[in-house]
């Protein structure tokens, strides 16, 4: 589709490099245009290298705020926290400065901190300047997982919903995630992967073949409403 771009490397520090650096570009450019930035990101190891460049690079980082697309409905004491991950990889260095919003709320479910969580995006400013999104195996991407007991929700393009719970069978731990309309309400969008078989499943969901309608990121790559970029290495 003419909506995506994708942009290939030899080895994954290139693109933690590339990715920083373009997302660093944008942040300032949204800090000189309106005071502020707003940027979501993704757990899981992929995005580990470009945190840890992306926090080195030299912006005002106060005026940064950083949240996530999706969180694991476990305390950041918790090794499979995202947010554990962005605070011990992201917010370092200069990007210590940032203010981070958490979704993980304390309560004892996702359903229970949906209300909260829910105002916590919505006092963000809109729309975001950068969201950065990961794809699994499965082809799930956020908390979009296949057989998701929400995900014809999440997914739904005219939804109002900021945030909603997620269990499917491939998730693990209970979750929370933002809806399609949140994460493509940006300027700009982009999807970070890394080995061959993502690789090859993105062709498949890009061509529209019939076992790619079932990986929810087809969503994402399929829409029309914000230029995604791909970033991928081996």
């Amino acid at each position: 589709m003419s909506n995506v771009t994708t942009h290939s490397f030899t080895n994954c520090g290139a693109q933690a490099v590339a990715l920083a650096e373009r997302v660093a570009t944008q942040l300032r450019e949204a800090i000189a245009a309106r005071g502020t930035a707003v940027i979501a990101v993704s757990g899981g190891s992929t995005p580990k290298d470009f945190f840890a460049r992306l926090s080195r690079e030299a912006l005002d980082w106060a005026k940064v705020a950083i949240t996530l697309v999706d969180e694991r409905w476990v305390p950041d004491t918790d090794e499979r926290s995202n947010a554990k991950l962005v605070e011990t990889t992201l917010l370092q260095d200069a990007a210590r400065a940032a203010r981070f919003v958490p979704l993980y709320t304390g309560a004892p479910t996702p359903e229970a901190g949906l209300a909260e969580a829910g105002a916590r995006i919505a006092a963000l400013p809109a729309p975001f300047d950068v969201v950065v999104l990961g794809m699994g195996e499965d082809g799930h991407t956020a908390s979009f997982f296949p057989g998701g007991d929400h995900l014809a929700a999440a997914l739904d393009p005219h939804g109002t919903a900021k945030v909603l719970p997620m269990h499917a069978p491939g998730a693990g731990e209970p979750r929370i995630t933002l809806t399609l309309p949140v994460l493509l309400d940006t300027r700009a969008l982009y999807l970070l992967v890394s080995g061959e078989k993502k690789r090859d499943l993105l062709a498949d969901v890009r061509l529209g073949l019939a076992d790619a309608k079932n990986h929810p990121v087809r969503a994402v790559v399929q829409q029309d409403r914000v230029p995604l970029a791909v970033y991928w290495c081996p």
